[in-house]
C-alpha cells in the first residue's frame, strides 16, 4: 500500500526561509496624500466643535398700551346708546337741581349748561350707536326741567310744557350741535373704512 506523506509547509524559496533583506539607501519616501477633504494639501485638521446651546431669539417687546387719561388730555370713554341716554339724563337732572338751588330756577343758566352736555354725549357715544345721541338729548333736556318746575303734579306738568316752549332755542341748539358732531364722526368712520378697504393686501 502507498503511504501519503504529509510535508510541513516551507516558507521562502528553495534556498531557505525568506529573510528581510536590508534596503539600499535612497531618497526617503513621501507620504501618499489622502483623499480630498479637510486637512488635505498640508492644511491642519480642525477638530469638530461640539454643538453649543442654541440661541433663542430675543423676545419682541410690545409697546405698553397708552393710558386712557394722560396729562393734558380729556377722558374719552365709549358709551352705548342706553349708556349715553342715562348719562345725559342724569347730568341734566343734577344740573336742573343745581340751577334751582343756586340760580333761583333760572332757565337761561340751565340752557347754557345744556350745550356742553350735548357735546360730550355726542363725542362719547360709541361708533355703533352714533344716531342715538340726537334722540336722547331732547329727552334729557325735558328730564332736567323737572326740578325747575314748581307746584303740584298738574302745575309741574304745565310748568314743564311752558319751559319747553320758552326754551325751545336751547333745545334745538343742543340737538343741532349733537347732530352735527354725529354726522362728522360718521363721515370720518366711512372714510376710514374705505381707505382700509382700498389698501392692497400685504
Amino acid at each position: 500500500m502507498e503511504q501519503y506523506r504529509t510535508r510541513s509547509p516551507q516558507y521562502g524559496t528553495r534556498h531557505g526561509p525568506r529573510r528581510d533583506r536590508p534596503r539600499p539607501p535612497g531618497p526617503p519616501r513621501q507620504p501618499v496624500p489622502s483623499q480630498a477633504g479637510p486637512g488635505a494639501e498640508g492644511e491642519p485638521v480642525r477638530a469638530a466643535r461640539p454643538p453649543g446651546p442654541q440661541r433663542r431669539p430675543a423676545p419682541v417687546r410690545r409697546p405698553a398700551p397708552a393710558p386712557a387719561l394722560t396729562a393734558g388730555r380729556l377722558p374719552n370713554p365709549r358709551l352705548t346708546g342706553l349708556g349715553s341716554g342715562l348719562f345725559c339724563a342724569v347730568v341734566m337732572f343734577l344740573l336742573g337741581a343745581l340751577c334751582s338751588a343756586l340760580f333761583g330756577a333760572s332757565l337761561t343758566a340751565y340752557g347754557v349748561l345744556f350745550l356742553p352736555v350735548c357735546v360730550l354725549t355726542a363725542l362719547w357715544v360709541r361708533r355703533g350707536d352714533l344716531m342715538t345721541a340726537p334722540v336722547v338729548v331732547p329727552i334729557a333736556f325735558a328730564v332736567g326741567l323737572l326740578p325747575l318746575a314748581e307746584g303740584g303734579t298738574g302745575s309741574m306738568l304745565m310748568g314743564l310744557m311752558t319751559a319747553l316752549a320758552t326754551q325751545a332755542g336751547w333745545l334745538y341748539g343742543g340737538t343741532l350741535i349733537a347732530g352735527l358732531i354725529v354726522i362728522v364722526r360718521r363721515i370720518r368712520l366711512v372714510h376710514r373704512r374705505r381707505t382700509a378697504g382700498a389698501r392692497p393686501p400685504v
